[in-house]
């Protein structure tokens, strides 16, 4: 097994990148001083991978959702699930679908190795069966349906699927009720089988271990298989927006609303340089120290719901602007009004420097939190980065670096997406 360590010199820090054989890339930071440790066992799958190629040429397409349900599945074995193993050994489990990755993850301060082991199997023994599939079908559904109602969770997919013309990405993770229907057993062992190949997969751990036992029993517990290089069939998704303004009515206090300006499609994703200049310019433009949020919150068009995103991953990439307001429509005028001022006066050096601290100090104090370290070594194996990367850009990124984001940011491609309290008495409309 291949092995590389990494030091910061500034925060005394060490981790290790190995390479297992099959492809396998294992991320560990030891935290000795802690009691607890995390471990994250992830694949390069999301929802947005529904169109992908075999090793004989055929290009297979599958039902939206199937990723998010193939998570749910892949805890159920014919001894029953791994949640009640876990339970066991007293560590803490869950898992995650998004557009780019599912990852199954635990947390614990006892029996890490026990742990570990329950992981390592559960994650490489997939179960399916006619049944079983049938009956989660039922199960998703009512959570699909679930999410349907959610102000904030509508108010963000609305604006996606305004924003984004061919893009799967447009599609919320979980699916929809007519499009998991579609799924049976053989198309869940079909993507098992394309994308939970070590090749494409990824364990992060850090937190009180020891590396190379952590390696050691890693090696014992991969099964052997094939290595598979996965072809996904990407979709061409134009610049301009499908819409410039949707808006439903749900069952909210006030109304919501997520603004956001789309970029050119991101191919391949953007650098870790581009997205840490794009998270300064958001937090000038609109972060808690910026002349806009205090106007803003003067006026009452906001509260402290209000919050920034870089949304962005393969094929797609947008800043997004979100939270409650009795006039979105002012909200989003505001946005674009200090986008052109900015555009034209150019990056308050001052204003500069306060967020350049801030994003300096906060990279610094995730080393802190063992699951925060997890997260970062998850993007450094999705992404080819490494875990002390963005403290370096961040000392030497310029004014001018972040100025340059700007010319992403064109009115004629931002999208407004608002949820409305619903009327009593009304149905919810869209």
């Amino acid at each position: 097994m291949k092995k590389q360590s990494f030091t910061s010199d500034v925060l005394g820090e060490s981790y290790t990148l190995a390479e297992h054989e099959s492809g396998l890339k294992i991320y560990i930071m030891e935290k000795p001083q802690y009691e607890s440790a995390y471990a994250l066992f992830g694949t390069k799958y999301g929802s947005i991978d529904t169109r992908f190629r075999t090793p004989d040429g055929q290009v297979i397409e599958v039902p939206n959702g199937i990723a998010h349900f193939l998570e749910h599945k892949l805890f159920e074995s014919e001894e029953g699930d791994a949640f009640t193993r876990y339970a066991e050994t007293g560590g803490y489990a869950n898992a995650f679908t998004s557009f780019d990755r599912t990852c199954y993850l635990f947390s614990c301060s006892d029996r890490f190795s026990d742990n570990l082991d329950i992981l390592l199997d559960f994650v490489q023994s997939p179960y399916f069966t006619a049944e079983t599939v049938q009956k989660e079908q039922g199960i998703i559904g009512q959570e699909i349906r679930m999410y349907d109602d959610s102000g904030p969770w509508r108010v963000l997919f609305n604006l996606l699927q305004a924003m984004y013309v061919n893009h799967p990405v447009r599609i919320d993770i979980a699916g929809t009720v007519e499009s998991i229907a579609q799924i049976d057993d053989k198309l869940l062992y079909q993507c098992y089988q394309t994308f939970y190949n070590p090749a494409n997969m990824f364990l992060c751990i850090a937190g009180k271990v020891d590396t190379d036992d952590v390696l050691k029993q890693i090696s014992a517990g991969l099964k052997p298989v094939k290595s598979v290089t996965v072809e996904r069939c990407d979709e061409d998704e134009p610049v301009t927006v499908l819409e410039s303004y949707t808006e439903q009515a749900l069952e909210v206090g006030l109304p919501l609303f997520c603004f956001g300006y789309k970029e050119q499609c991101a191919m391949p994703e953007r650098t870790l340089k581009e997205k840490i200049c794009t998270e300064m310019l958001l937090e000038i433009l609109a972060g808690d120290a910026s002349p806009l949020y205090a106007s803003l919150l003067k006026d009452g068009l906001i509260n402290d719901a209000f919050d920034t995103e870089y949304f962005t991953g393969r094929g797609y990439a947008a800043t997004l602007f979100e939270g409650e307001s009795k006039d979105p429509r002012a909200v989003a005028y505001r946005i674009k009004k200090e986008v052109a001022r900015l555009k034209s006066d150019g990056i308050d050096p001052k204003l500069f420097a306060v967020v350049q601290r801030s994003m300096y100090g906060a990279a610094i104090k995730r080393f802190d939190n063992v699951e925060q370290i997890a997260m970062g070594l998850t993007e450094c194996a999705m992404f080819g980065e490494g875990l002390f990367d963005e403290m370096k850009i961040l000392r030497s990124v310029t004014p001018n670096d972040v100025f340059n984001r700007l010319k992403y940011w064109d009115d004629a491609n931002s999208v407004l997406s608002v949820i409305t309290p619903k009327k009593e008495g009304a149905a919810c409309t869209k």
